[in-house]
């Protein structure tokens, strides 16, 4: 932060205060201060309560649980303003909130004196207020602690008052809660604009059964030391107009801007935890320093077990809300930061969650966000600030997001109810561990559900935006109706969304600053050039009940993906205000879903009308009964056995079993579908695949296999069926697209319609799997995908550099977790997979080297720490990660610019740790045919 910048957010020196009437001020500190208008008015009309109870007590018989002590009995009442308001006066800060601390009377029934005042004929009007206003005292049994903001930046405390203000007209209460570590109650009443809130003085008795504290009338002495800091326990006597510092020490830390307790530190803390909040909170707030004896305390273990135990979620929420809702949320952060605090606020007390978030992506997080919020960052495009922090609700949210960074690698945790869903930790922390409001939950969980999807679309349109050729596909992410579509898909929070994001890349560090900047600017002015920042609130051309009528079909669930199709025909004509095109459009989708090639009916048509037999049995399934099951034991033989010219005799005999198992509902036979099906497409001649026209009959059958994915199918269902379709697949591209058919002009056509099907399969196969069910999370179904992406990539060839930033991107990633290594055979698929990616892309592996390497650097560190610690045997990673720096070495030594640019790296990181040398020696010998 700036000099000036800073100059501006600091608050005043303590202001030389003028006397109040014939009062003076002492040499060093003022004795009194000036009050507003407003102030001497309530001022005056507490002093005329407070002398009218004295003059006469109430008959009614007082329901507090505190017992007024026999020595306050015939004691006249004394009135006090207490705490922030005293230090924001003195600070020359205005305050729309007035503690009043009583000596003899609860802060209830005080409040019930004065509204029975105000009834009394002419003593409303006599302080220029209504007495119809002021009536029956309402109860209010809600603890504010339960309170939340609605995901509302600022809504709590005053929030809350404003509303209860309209729900009950004069006093309510606040009941004592100790389970929510409310310990008192107390009450409030709004008067000429500011909310009173009343209190007795009192002292808190602790003791080391309970950890809630006994309740009793203090004297102001005992109240102010029972206070968080001296600069808050200081009053001023409306009986003497006297500003009152019973610490001894409230004047002097004002003038230091220092924050100190008014007893010893420990135990202050120990007493009541959430002290320590409280004075991060005013630290940010003040820019005041805490005292080091306080700060050192608070770092105490004891201390911040008792705050994740003895203080309620709520409350803590409650602290956190108005730190970043405050003026310096950054300052608060780097506190809890610096004093160790984050692992004792950001948790789910709830549950043992065996992950330990990554404290180093936090200072990264919040000083990024304060750049961001402040619009000091010289490197982030003033886009990314203006599009994504438009007010203080998503500036809020910006730095909720911030807070959780730490938690963003961790592993999901399992739900207790099966059929649904496992938790994002970060979800839980928020909802249990900082008790957030629903909404912002749900900001949470949509962040890590759309995140990879935000990710690879941000990372599609900054790869369109460089292409030389302006020619888009229908399906490019940046087309208008591609985006706009995915505003629509991640709804009305997508830009705290996309925040996140952006924020955890730059924290994994895995690209350069200058590189995510450029790519999320890039996307965020597409979106702008587009205008579909509001996608989400577009409405269809056309209604659903209305879609069903044009069609002359009756409504049901297809017309969802049906208004889709509408909707994104409409952001491809945005001036086009008739349906009826949008409605052809439907029409055409529609037709081709039913086609004969769309479904197992009509490829079963499509297979007949090529002369291809049923099964000769009464229902065609006959092969399913399990004592029948030698007959597919016998098939497998038989297509094992024959050669191509067996194969083409028997075609119609062998084709019918093998689709029927493809089309079956049960994976089982989806799987020896599939197994058949590559066995005989390795004796079949190219040509008479074509000639039958079942080529696309089975690619069109086994592609929907690919979304065969959690959580809808179980992984272990979805890794079966995969391993079965990847091999099936692969071989149909050779065979069907073999250049052996045709005449030497077409076969460049037939090489783009092969490399264009295996292109398929790494989007559907590979990408989208990856994406959908995150590694972490299914690691069997990632292994599985990962074993079947070397040989596709290796029958792609240099058109693997299609692939490249999105295949390394999802390889890093798992090389990045911190669980990884629990895994072995999920290591090493991914290795495997990383050997193959470079042996085919070496000419442009260069432009990645940050990304690959930053997998390789932290999983290579995961193996040093698991070998330090004498855990598991892992010499066959670290002998892969060895290879692949090694064939960086060779790859990258072909060019001297990047050579020297490539040991400058190297040697940044052998500086880095003494464990990365080891990295670099070289692996076995690599047989690279592109050096």
């Amino acid at each position: 932060m700036s000099t000036a910048k800073r100059r501006r957010i600091n608050p005043p020196d303590v202001p030389s205060i003028r006397p109040h009437g014939t009062m003076a001020s002492s040499a060093s500190n003022p004795t009194t201060f000036e009050l507003t208008e407003v102030e001497s008015n309530i001022r005056q009309l507490l002093l005329d309560v407070a002398a009218w109870i004295d003059e006469t007590p109430s008959s009614k018989a007082t329901d507090t649980e505190i017992k007024v002590p026999e020595r306050l009995t015939n004691e006249k009442v004394v009135l006090r303003f207490t705490g922030g308001w005293v230090r924001d006066k003195l600070l020359g800060v205005g305050s729309q909130d007035i503690d009043v601390a009583i000596n003899k009377l609860t802060g209830k029934h005080f409040g019930e004196r004065i509204l029975e005042y105000l009834q009394l004929p002419g003593n409303a009007a006599k302080h220029g207020l209504d007495a119809k206003r002021y009536g029956k005292p309402a109860e209010k049994p809600k603890d504010e602690s339960n309170e939340k903001s609605n995901g509302k930046s600022g809504g709590g405390k005053t929030e809350k008052k404003a509303k209860d203000r309209r729900a009950a007209q004069g006093m309510y209460t606040i009941l004592a809660n100790p389970d929510k570590s409310k310990n008192l109650e107390t009450a409030s009443i709004p008067i000429m604009g500011i909310d009173l809130d009343l209190v007795n003085l009192r002292k808190e008795i602790y003791n080391e059964v309970s950890r809630n504290p006994e309740m009793t009338f203090g004297t102001a002495e005992e109240d102010a030391t029972r206070r968080d800091a001296t600069v808050n326990a200081m009053f001023y006597n409306l009986n003497t107009s006297q500003i009152e510092d019973f610490t001894g020490h409230g004047f002097e830390d004002m003038k230091a801007k220092i924050l100190r307790t008014p007893l010893d530190p420990y135990k202050t803390f120990k007493d009541d935890p959430l002290r320590i909040l409280r004075l991060i909170r005013f630290s940010s707030r003040l820019h005041f320093t805490i005292d080091p004896e306080a700060e050192k305390a608070m770092g105490d273990t004891v201390i911040q077990e008792a705050l994740k135990i003895k203080i309620s979620r709520e409350r803590v929420g409650m602290e956190l809300e108005k730190m970043l809702t405050g003026p310096d949320p950054c300052m608060a952060l780097a506190l809890i930061d610096r004093l160790g605090l984050y692992g004792t606020v950001f948790t789910d007390p709830t549950r043992e969650l065996t992950y330990t978030p990554e404290t180093e992506y936090f200072a990264t997080a919040y000083t990024f966000v304060q750049s961001l919020v402040q619009k000091t960052n010289q490197d982030a495009p003033v886009v990314i600030s203006e599009t994504l922090l438009r007010n203080p609700e998503e500036q809020y949210l910006a730095w909720i997001c911030t807070t959780l960074m730490p938690w963003a690698d961790a592993p999901t945790v399992p739900n207790s109810k099966p059929l649904q869903r496992p938790f994002y930790a970060a979800y839980l922390v928020a909802r249990e561990g900082i008790k957030a409001p629903n909404k912002i939950c749900d900001v949470i969980a949509a962040s890590f559900k759309d995140g990879e999807e935000i990710r690879q679309h941000v990372e599609k349109c900054y790869a369109s935006s460089k292409r030389k050729d302006s020619v888009k596909s229908e399906d490019d992410a940046a087309t208008r109706d591609g985006c706009g579509m995915a505003i629509r898909r991640w709804g009305p929070t997508w830009r705290s969304q996309v925040l996140f994001s952006l924020i955890y890349e730059l924290v994994l560090g895995s690209v350069s600053r200058e590189r995510i900047f450029d790519s999320y600017a890039t996307f965020l002015k597409q979106l702008i050039e587009f205008d579909v920042l509001e996608a989400y609130t577009f409405k269809p051309l056309i209604t659903g009940g209305e879609l069903a009528k044009a069609m002359n079909t009756k409504p049901g669930p297809w017309m969802k993906d049906a208004l889709d199709i509408v909707m994104a025909w409409q952001l491809r004509n945005p001036d086009v205000t008739d349906p009826t095109q949008a409605i052809e459009a439907v029409k055409l989708e529609r037709n081709k879903n039913s086609s004969p090639n769309s479904n197992g009916a009509g490829r079963t048509t499509e297979a007949k009308r090529k002369g291809v037999h049923e099964f000769d049995d009464a229902d065609g399934q006959a092969w399913k009964d399990a004592k029948k099951q030698p007959v597919v034991e016998l098939l497998r033989w038989t297509v094992s056995a024959l050669d191509s010219k067996g194969v083409e005799a028997n075609w119609k005999l062998l084709c019918p079993p093998i689709l029927k198992m493809l089309d079956d509902m049960e994976i089982k036979w989806k799987v020896i579908g599939c197994e058949l099906l590559t066995q005989l497409l390795k004796i079949t001649r190219p040509k008479f695949l074509l000639h039958t026209g079942l080529g696309p009959v089975f690619e069109t059958t086994m592609k929907p296999f690919f979304a065969y994915l959690p959580s809808l199918t179980p992984e272990q269902d979805s890794a079966f069926l995969l391993n079965a379709t990847f091999p099936a697949m692969m071989e149909l591209a050779e065979v069907m697209h073999n250049p052996s058919v045709h005449n030497a002009a077409d076969v460049s056509v037939l090489e783009k319609k092969r490399v264009k099907l295996l292109n398929e399969i790494v989007n559907d196969g590979i990408l989208a799997p990856l994406g959908h069910a995150p590694p972490s999370a299914y690691p069997e179904l990632a292994t599985t995908v990962l074993s079947h992406l070397p040989p596709i990539l290796s029958r792609l060839g240099i058109d693997s550099v299609r692939h490249l930033q999105s295949i390394l991107q999802e390889l890093s990633l798992i090389l990045q977790n911190p669980f990884v290594l629990a895994k072995p055979s999920l290591v090493l698929a991914t290795t495997q997979a990383l050997r193959t990616l470079i042996e085919n892309t070496w000419p442009r592996i260069g432009e990645h080297v940050p990304v690959l390497m930053g997998g390789v650097c932290k999983a290579w560190w995961r193996c040093c720490e698991e070998e330090e610690k004498g855990g598991k045997d892992v010499e066959d990673v670290k002998g892969q990660l060895k290879e692949i720096v090694a064939m960086l070495d060779a790859v990258l030594g072909t060019d001297e610019g990047k050579k020297e640019e490539w040991e400058k790296e190297k040697k940044k990181i052998i500086e880095a740790s003494v464990w990365m040398e080891e990295l670099f020696e070289g692996g076995r010998d690599q047989d690279l045919a592109v050096v």
